[in-house]
């Protein structure tokens, strides 16, 4: 696995890839070359093939990647920022994505959960966490992406939002209503000032 082509691959951090990006790290290599090393690569167990087009350097891949990859552009956002910085109490197995599509897969044992998103949205970086091979929402922007999508939901606990960096993001929103005085709602139930 260390010579030739994948050699490439083990110095980078990244641990999931499309096809599309190995062509592009394999630079100079047609298509149909590329297809045929990644097919041997994977008959030889040297690359792992997760999903049509997308492959990981073995089984100890992210699946936060992994998720991220299957659509583009994306990033992790709702219930599993929520969740994990305490602002949810409920666990779920699920992976949640915002994207611009609206689907659930499974792949390779992963739940993935794809929720629409206007692209400008989207797009919008603000409050965006680029980490190794994925972006991730902040817990406000996460907040907010929930409340986007939700006229009411019940968040456990308000307290580890900052309320700043809601009102930093909440422009991308646009001009809606309905978000102002969610947001203004869910501000005075935390019981916070600032």
């Amino acid at each position: 696995m260390k010579k030739g082509f994948l050699h490439t691959l083990l110095r980078l951090k990244q641990s999931v890839f499309t096809f599309r990006e190995l062509m592009l790290l394999w630079g100079g290599t047609d298509r149909a070359t590329a297809k045929a090393r990644v097919h041997y690569y994977v008959k030889s167990h040297e690359l792992y093939h997760l999903r049509r087009g997308i492959y990981a350097k073995d089984h100890e891949y992210d699946p936060f990647e992994l998720a991220t990859r299957i659509v583009s552009p994306s990033y992790i956002s709702f219930e599993t920022v929520l969740g994990a910085t305490g602002i949810t109490f409920q666990h779920y197995d699920r992976i949640f994505v915002a994207s611009y599509i609206s689907k659930e897969i499974m792949v390779d044992g992963h739940p993935i959960v794809f929720k629409t998103m206007k692209r400008d949205i989207l797009t919008d970086t603000t409050g965006i966490e680029q980490r190794s091979g994925y972006a991730i929402a902040s817990p406000e922007r996460a907040f907010l992406d929930t409340v986007y999508l939700n006229k009411e939901y019940h968040f456990d606990n308000l307290a580890p939002l900052d309320w700043a960096k809601i009102h930093a993001v909440l422009p991308i929103y646009g001009g809606i209503k309905r978000m102002k005085s969610s947001v203004a709602n869910y501000h005075a139930l935390s019981g916070k000032n600032g």
